[in-house]
């Protein structure tokens, strides 16, 4: 007897109802790996500097999912051909497609897992759930990994233009109050077809897309790597660095078993294996929190201040420069602290540090195609009056440098 669909609704605050199409879809939900991201910040350490940060790789992911459900909907109405399996297919990919990312996302990549980044860690529990629910997540996964021999289904869920980005930079927008990155996600979903294989979008559309090119550039550099939430995310790093130093030597205690296994774990990992996996599984911010606050009590001073730094919000200066910082500025930096807290040069680099962030805008590698009324189709470049893409294609970098507050 064929099962029943669960219908199930959740009430988002950015789309208002999403629905869960079929039972694959509510069990992948309903799964243990799933649910954990209820408990995976979205944006790292953000809520920091924007107190309303404070959504999940939960909500993204629905969100994410409910926009595919849109576009496969408005494709198929202009006669693009999406069978029921691709659909499907469609759904997992873009559901699963952060299921891969550890503690406060971005902000501990490769720090757990070392070696190992969230899209790798992600492609590892599609495989395992791959099993669990009988092969039916085969044309999710190879949508995931771009060899779908349709072109157009890998680049709804990884292009310039997907589903992924039109919903964190909509919902990252809405929680943080940074109006300026707000896009109409409605209006480039409309807009969207596919040609010769490829997804592309009308030329009516075009300013949709300079608007969500725009709203990305702007949410990286004035959000995504804003410099108190990069000096804190920083932070982190080094108090993961120290405790996992002092773990190793029989230095210090955690209070979460499954943390525990990844500071004991070696330099860098060359796979992972399915024990692995179980318990990364249970590792979330939770276990982060906990042993900040434990280690906050900690007879280790180096480690107790790094992690009162954080709780308290007692984060350092941060200097953002378009030349690398000289390497005497530092030093003069580290002296001065050191000379304050009595903490010796090796002891000092955890609170006194330099370093560089860059992003990139447009990648023209993977262009944005833009389909005219006669059929022809070309890249946006050519289209926009608007955008300088010759900027936006370019790797922008950018130099810091983090010290420690008086009175710290």
């Amino acid at each position: 007897m064929k099962r029943p669909p669960k219908l199930k609704l959740f009430n988002d605050p950015i789309y208002g109802f999403i629905r869960i199409p079929n039972n694959l879809i509510f069990d992948l939900i309903a799964h243990p790996y799933f649910q954990r991201l209820r408990r995976i910040s979205q944006m790292g350490l953000s809520y920091l500097v924007y107190p309303g940060a404070h959504h999940t790789r939960f909500h993204h992911a629905l969100g994410a999912m409910h926009l595919m459900q849109q576009a496969i909907w408005m494709l198929r109405q202009k006669d693009v051909e999406i069978d029921p399996q691709d659909a499907e297919g469609l759904l997992c990919a873009i559901l699963l497609h952060d299921i891969g990312h550890g503690p406060f996302s971005h902000a501990l990549e490769n720090e757990l897992f070392r070696g190992m980044d969230h899209e790798v860690l992600s492609l590892r529990f599609m495989e395992e759930l791959n099993t669990v629910f009988d092969g039916r997540l085969q044309t999710g996964i190879d949508i995931f990994q771009k060899t779908h021999p349709k072109p157009f289904l890998n680049q709804l869920v990884s292009g310039q233009i997907d589903m992924d980005r039109m919903d964190y930079l909509k919902r990252d927008s809405f929680y943080t109050g940074v109006a300026e990155g707000n896009i109409n996600s409605e209006r480039l979903i409309a807009m969207l077809s596919v040609s010769e294989g490829n997804l592309v979008v009308d030329a009516k559309g075009i300013y949709s897309v300079e608007k969500f090119l725009m709203a990305r550039r702007f949410m990286y550099w004035q959000v995504y790597l804003h410099k108190t939430s990069l000096a804190a995310e920083q932070l982190l790093i080094r108090i993961i660095r120290r405790a996992r130093l002092l773990y190793q030597t029989g230095g210090l205690q955690c209070p979460s078993p499954s943390l525990s296994y990844f500071l004991n774990l070696p330099e860098a990992q060359a796979d992972i294996s399915g024990a692995e996996m179980k318990t990364f599984a249970l590792l979330d911010d939770v276990d982060i929190l906990a042993a900040l606050k434990s280690w906050q009590q900690d007879s280790e001073p180096v480690l107790a201040l790094l992690c009162e730094m954080i709780l308290d919000r007692k984060l350092p200066s941060i200097k953002i420069k378009d030349t690398p910082v000289a390497p005497e500025r530092v030093e003069k930096k580290k002296r001065q602290f050191m000379k304050a807290t009595g903490f010796d040069a090796e002891e000092a680099s955890h609170f006194v540090f330099s370093g560089e962030i860059s992003n990139q805008t447009y990648s023209p590698h993977t262009q944005i195609l833009i389909l005219e009324k006669n059929g022809e189709v070309s890249d946006v470049a050519r289209h926009s009056r608007h955008l300088n893409l010759e900027s936006l294609s370019e790797t922008q970098t950018r130099y810091y440098i983090c010290y420690p507050k008086k009175g710290i």
